[in-house]
């Protein structure tokens, strides 16, 4: 893994990380926004504590562990990944609720251009503060964007303790049945 110094780090601040998407994904998946870690390599989920990569084999979206840097073979599983804010930080918190507003506007735009059959966003607090839903909670939302469906899935950060690879990976795993059928 490369290392990166602190100050490697902060200007990545300024780093936007491009979308892997394509036109009809399966499933479209929407991180809150990139690290730090992200910004710098180019590669979504990039912390090598975030369990993205982890869960998706374990859930059966990918056959085999992917690095980061594999990113752009997602399509071809028919995956893809963005972001709702693309502003890079060290935390989440540093967002602020213009942003998640603005993002959830883009992000709507985007998935009607995209037209994946399911968008779904790792991250309930994201979710809720992007489309305005308070009471929304992990799994299908009512929620549509035109024929898309909408799966809120849990933050795969390593900080949330409160869902473990292994959990994740069964609603990952619910995602994906839903994706199939």
């Amino acid at each position: 893994m490369t290392r990166f110094t602190a100050a490697e780090l902060e200007a990545a601040r300024d780093r936007l990380v491009p979308d892997v998407v394509a036109d009809g994904l399966r499933v479209l998946f929407c991180g809150i926004n990139p690290g730090l870690m992200t910004a710098a390599t180019g590669h979504h989920f990039a912390r090598p504590g975030n369990r993205f990569w982890p869960v998706l084999q374990l859930s059966g979206f990918t056959p085999r562990l992917m690095k980061p840097s594999e990113q752009s073979q997602l399509p071809a599983y028919g995956l893809g990944i963005t972001n709702v804010v693309a502003r890079a930080t060290a935390r989440a918190d540093e967002l602020t609720a213009e942003e998640y507003a603005e993002g959830g506007r883009l992000l709507t735009t985007k998935v009607e251009r995209l037209r994946p059959r399911w968008l779904a966003v790792v991250g309930v607090t994201a979710y809720r503060s992007a489309f305005h839903d308070r009471k929304a909670a992990v799994g299908a939302q009512e929620r549509r964007i035109g024929d898309t469906r909408v799966w809120v899935l849990p933050n795969p950060s390593g900080l949330n303790a409160h869902w473990t690879a292994a959990t994740m990976a069964e609603e990952f795993g619910r995602l994906r049945e839903a994706a199939l059928a």
